[in-house]
């Protein structure tokens, strides 16, 4: 008798920790409801003390990252995640993963993130170093996921995320005399633009721009006293034509907003 009671109890154990191992995943899966198809893993950091608008438009060149329409839900990507500047203005859904930490991640809890800076490396093993896929996240945007007073770096798994913003896209126009560039932001669909065209009212066809840096594109042609049209397309391929959307009577410095959305 005694070793069947053994025998069952051990069963008893067996089928209990099958029943941890099912709930720690199902907090993973939990997060997008599906299972964790399409989630990559990677780690998170946060910001330093200087959490102002300007600091946190950093490499990619927003001025302001609440007047570019992003708020303080905001990342820095390491190296390969940061492509060069092709990856300002993304969208990422991230997640502490609470399987991995269950001491300072918060289940089951992800947020939504805009790329809006570039976490350098330091050639040294650091964690912004290729290979590594890593998001330096703003303080706001790292406490939806993780528990404050620990270490700062947490495992983490993400995914591309389509970005919802308010209103139209934003045209920035800077430089100085026939020096022509343009900020683009608030870019919803994907958010991170991969081509930019130009048509000036006087010019017949598009022209292409080329990034100068971040988000900023830049034309080779003088487009002053001119009626200006843009077309994007985004790295998920999407493509829109926001025509005439800023009037011949345009001043560097200003920005106008298109009604139309990437979505």
């Amino acid at each position: 008798m005694g070793s069947n009671t053994e025998l069952h109890f051990l069963w008893l154990w067996r089928i209990l920790l099958l029943m941890i191992g099912v709930a720690g995943t199902s907090t993973v899966k939990g997060v997008d409801g599906r299972g964790n198809a399409g989630w990559l893993q990677g780690h998170a950091t946060f910001y330093g003390a200087d959490q102002s608008p300007a600091a946190m438009g950093g490499a990619c060149g927003y001025d302001n990252t609440f007047h570019a329409g992003f708020g303080a839900h905001t990342t820095a990507l390491s190296t390969v995640l940061f492509r060069g500047g092709e990856a300002c203005g993304g969208c990422y859904q991230v997640a502490c993963d609470y399987h991995l930490d269950p001491k300072w991640c918060l289940r089951a809890a992800s947020v939504t993130v805009t790329a809006t800076n570039f976490c350098p490396p330091n050639n040294n093993g650091g964690w912004c170093d290729p290979p590594r896929q890593h998001f330096d996240m703003s303080v706001a945007a790292f406490l939806r996921i993780a528990r404050p007073g620990n270490e700062g770096i947490v495992p983490i798994i993400y995914r591309r995320a389509s970005c919802k913003r308010r209103g139209g896209l934003h045209f920035t126009l800077k430089g100085q005399s026939n020096f022509h560039m343009v900020m683009i932001s608030n870019v919803g669909g994907s958010g991170d633009v991969k081509a930019v065209s130009v048509r000036g009212s006087r010019t017949r066809t598009w022209v292409p721009m080329h990034r100068n840096w971040g988000a900023n594109w830049q034309s080779s042609i003088d487009l002053r006293g001119q009626r200006l049209s843009f077309r994007l397309t985004l790295v998920d391929g999407m493509t829109m034509e926001f025509l005439n959307i800023i009037p011949s009577s345009w001043k560097f410095g200003q920005t106008y907003s298109s009604r139309s959305q990437f979505s």
